[in-house]
């Protein structure tokens, strides 16, 4: 009851609003700053985590249904005679990379094989792949940043804040709660913006990491069949 009586003589003599709003308009211009530059982290870490979602879901979706027709029995050229002007996902291209440089070995030597024609279709598919990747991968360097930072931010106007309420104990003489309530309050509002922005970021980059380095796994592995079963065919016509 105490607490709540001090509460309403601080609104009723000082006017000091702690809604959040009111809290961030009633802030030292420095801690506005934190604030604003917290919230715009914020926002951009989830913005970055929702368009992995839909990108990581759509390229999952996509591998699954290529694996399909590259494992349906079909010929080869004929798989890629219909994707190679259309490739729109990692696996795809990495299949059509290679399939390009398997007919121009097949085009260049009189008995269909070219010395090291594995070696540079294993170079051409792994080459993509790390292109593709690293695409992939676009914008995971802003949740790193934001998870390792935004704490130090939020505590860099947490101190500040907790100065202004030295300030105001100095100034006015008075160790009340009417007098350092302000300070405190931006400070921790500072403190617990800063978690709000670090910790989704932390969880979202472990996640999405994980994923991403999933797929990669899935790519490597998808190059790797094809390399055997395109290596086997050069033996045979080696032969």
């Amino acid at each position: 009851m105490q607490i709540e009586n001090v509460s309403t003589t601080a609104d009723g003599q000082l006017g000091l609003d702690f809604s959040v709003w009111g809290m961030f308009m009633q802030a030292d211009p420095i801690v506005k700053g934190v604030l604003v530059i917290l919230a715009i982290a914020s926002v951009w870490s989830w913005a970055v985590m929702i368009d992995k979602s839909f990108t990581l879901s759509r390229l999952k979706k996509r591998a699954s249904k290529f694996e399909d027709l590259f494992w349906s029995g079909k010929p080869l050229d004929e798989l890629y005679a219909k994707i190679k002007d259309r490739a729109d996902h990692p696996m795809a291209k990495v299949f059509a990379v290679a399939m390009a440089e398997w007919d121009r070995t097949k085009g260049t030597s009189a008995n269909g094989l070219v010395v090291g024609a594995k070696d540079r279709i294993d170079k051409v598919m792994h080459v993509t792949i790390n292109r593709e990747l690293e695409r992939t991968e676009s914008q995971m360097s802003v949740l790193a940043t934001i998870a390792s930072s935004a704490v130090f931010i939020g505590l860099f106007g947490t101190v500040w804040g907790i100065m202004n309420a030295f300030q105001a104990i100095a100034i006015q003489g008075d160790t009340s709660l009417i007098a350092v309530a302000p300070g405190i309050a931006e400070a921790l509002f500072a403190t617990a913006l800063g978690l709000v922005a670090a910790i989704p970021a932390v969880i979202g980059y472990n996640r999405y990491s994980s994923l991403i380095n999933s797929y990669a796994t899935r790519l490597t592995g998808f190059a790797d069949e094809f390399s055997a079963i395109l290596s086997r065919q050069l033996d045979e016509r080696a032969r």
